[in-house]
């Protein structure tokens, strides 16, 4: 059983204490879409200011909406397309302070106006997809930000 924790309000410890509740709710499951679901879930309760939350999956060459926390959103994106797009075209984390300066960003969710995208990958170095966070404020994700969910999706990826 998940029990939520209380968070103290230090990014780091609080990023590592998600990162351990990850693992936890991964150690013993294989299922990949349950795994990524949880994931989802596990961001949304954990992150502050944000609006969507989810994951695109690399299918016959474009992005697949997979497992998320918000409203509907864009089904397909094509390589290389909008923030998620360009983050598996760069092979780069995107942190996009403001996304109505991003050329060809795309608007699934008009609320949105600061994203972050981290490309993620098996095991083997083959493209997985793309873990997509969006916030209504802008300049929402840091430094600080970046780097523990860079480390979030690589803990993630053993169990994808």
């Amino acid at each position: 059983m998940f029990q939520v924790e209380n968070y103290q309000g230090e990014k780091s410890k609080d990023y590592q204490l998600v990162i351990k509740q990850l693992e936890a709710l991964l150690e013993d499951e294989t299922d990949q879409l349950a795994n990524l679901a949880n994931a989802s879930a596990l961001l949304n309760q954990f992150l502050t200011d944000i609006n969507w939350i989810g994951f695109y999956i690399w299918k016959q060459d474009q992005l697949v909406l997979g497992p998320f926390q918000g409203l509907p959103a864009c089904v397909r994106i094509q390589y290389g397309k909008g923030v998620c797009g360009t983050a598996i075209q760069e092979k780069k984390t995107q942190r996009v302070a403001d996304v109505h300066q991003f050329p060809g960003h795309i608007a699934c969710d008009a609320a949105s106006q600061s994203e972050i995208v981290i490309p993620m990958y098996k095991e083997d170095g083959e493209l997985f997809g793309v873990l997509d966070i969006d916030s209504p404020i802008k300049s929402r994700f840091d430094e600080a930000d970046q780097h523990y969910l860079e480390q979030f999706a690589q803990t993630l990826q053993k169990y994808i």
